[in-house]
């Protein structure tokens, strides 16, 4: 079987269909959350008819996936153990994948059922969690949980902690704004139940419902990617390994410049040397860990790999150049030094200010080069989200419009939490963390009924709360289960 210019097995090709199939499910399903939020204020107000705001919400989520970073796609992915990341291809990288996407679409598919916002971002990350406890257990770690880094973890954390408080308030204190100084009795009525809005309350909802389709689409459109990327990678080497598309000259400045690198790195660890290349792997798989200690060998493996790097790269004019394994390697070894160099960075422990420029350049270079997403990758995940919106809007409308608040929804009010929604949404894609549109908009909304006095429908926000708690332990669990039977299916059918 021929996929995508590699020749495959009968089984890896299955393999390959399937999991993509399960990560554009993903996305599909996340359309009925994430998306039915974007076009819940412009339907329930009857600024648009909902053939026509789903349409134009997915264009508009199409556009935000098309121009977005990758930043968020990888920052998630970085909470995956290191050992599974890198070998994704084997069983055990088979079983990670499959347990994320079923667990997710599991949990997302019956919150939709009950007409809940529940996060899409908490169910994927809740499953990561659970395959990299999951997978420290399987291997007999000495620390439970020791794949897990846990230092992402906190940071992305505390965005989905941060981001629902930052839509309650700051939604409130827009809509007290307006009422302040936008004296038009009109933008604060309930929508008329026969017509539409007056056409420049129908603009201004339009207005807010394009931003937000546009920000979620570069934020949540990237979890998706991320995770078709990690698929095509484990069992596509030869054609996604590594960016094909790196310039010559790119090239070049790579392989000198990490030959720089090393000769750095060496002047922090004199008289120590790595016995071969597995020794330097192994030494920055254990420091990329949460407990994993700098050492002076960790500065040795880094000089050894941008050694091994630089010996790949010398005279290649182009990354086709190298065989399949080859191409494996280098993105293992540009991964471990990548991340590496982050994580010291981080730690502030490069102090000269020319290394550490260096450094931060030269990781912004290997990014490059393993950080990539294809635009086709990008239209089918935009295409999915598009898709699920037009399917299981009605809902999410329903929730966001009459059942958060005793009153129903004011133009105002929709106004006000999508606009504070976008802008959330868009500073994270720019930081590179992922949020929740539901938990944003869905907050937004209960700031904006707050303000105005409207009261709140206390049996809603229980469920929503109680769905919102219960997703992260609900799906660590789902994550760890799923995991653990498929790994032990897979062992049985003899793929290690």
């Amino acid at each position: 079987m021929e996929l995508f210019g590699q020749t495959l097995t009968l089984g890896s090709g299955i393999f390959l269909l399937l999991a993509l199939g399960m990560a554009l499910s993903f996305e599909f399903v996340n359309g009925f959350h994430d998306t039915a939020n974007a076009v819940a204020t412009v339907i329930y107000t009857h600024s648009l008819r909902p053939w026509v705001a789903v349409i134009w919400s997915g264009c508009w989520n199409l556009i935000g996936v098309l121009t977005s970073s990758g930043a968020v796609a990888f920052g998630v992915l970085a909470l995956l153990p290191v050992e599974l990341v890198l070998n994704v291809g084997s069983g055990a990288g088979f079983a990670m994948v499959f347990a994320l996407l079923i667990s997710a679409i599991l949990w997302n598919l019956g919150t939709w059922y009950l007409g809940l916002p529940a996060s899409s971002s908490h169910t994927l990350i809740g499953a990561i969690l659970g395959v990299g406890l999951a997978n420290s257990w399987v291997n007999g770690a000495r620390t439970f949980g020791e794949g897990v880094n846990w230092a992402k973890a906190s940071e992305v954390g505390a965005s989905l902690l941060i981001s629902p408080i930052v839509g309650f308030c700051c939604a409130a204190l827009l809509l007290l704004l307006s009422k302040a100084l936008i004296k038009k009795p009109e933008l604060y009525t309930a929508p008329d139940k026969d017509k539409a809005p007056p056409l420049w309350i129908r603009g201004l909802l339009v207005l807010t419902c394009t931003g937000v389709s546009f920000a979620h689409g570069s934020n949540d459109g990237q979890k998706g990617m991320g995770l078709m990327m990690l698929i095509l990678v484990g069992i596509l080497p030869l054609s996604f390994a590594v960016n094909l598309g790196t310039s010559p000259a790119a090239i070049v400045d790579l392989a000198a410049t990490t030959q720089t690198i090393s000769f750095q790195m060496d002047r922090h660890s004199p008289g120590v040397a790595m016995a071969g290349k597995q020794v330097a792997s192994d030494e920055l798989s254990a420091y990329l860990k949460t407990n994993g200690k700098i050492s002076e060998r960790t500065f040795a493996a880094i000089g050894t790999k941008c050694r091994e790097i630089s010996d790949a790269l010398d005279g290649k004019k182009s990354l086709e150049e190298l065989s399949a394994e080859q191409r494996r390697v280098l993105r293992s070894d540009l991964y471990l030094t990548s991340e590496s160099l982050g994580k010291l960075i981080k730690q502030k422990k490069i102090e000269d200010p020319a290394e550490l420029k260096s450094a931060a350049r030269l990781k912004g270079n290997m990014d490059k080069l393993t950080k990539f997403i294809p635009i086709w990758v990008k239209v089918a995940v935009a295409l999915a989200l598009g898709l699920g919106t037009m399917i299981g809007w009605k809902r999410i409308v329903v929730t966001v419009g009459e059942k958060i608040g005793k009153e129903h929804l004011t133009y105002a009010q929709g106004a006000a939490a999508e606009l504070v929604a976008m802008g959330t949404i868009m500073a994270a894609d720019h930081m590179g963390l992922p949020v929740s549109t539901t938990h944003v908009l869905s907050s937004g909304v209960a700031g904006t009924m707050a303000a105005n006095r409207s009261g709140l429908q206390m049996d809603t926000l229980r469920n929503l709360l109680l769905a919102w708690v219960l997703t992260l332990p609900v799906c660590v669990l789902l994550g760890a289960g799923v995991f653990s039977f498929a790994f032990n299916v897979l062992l049985r059918m003899g793929i290690h």
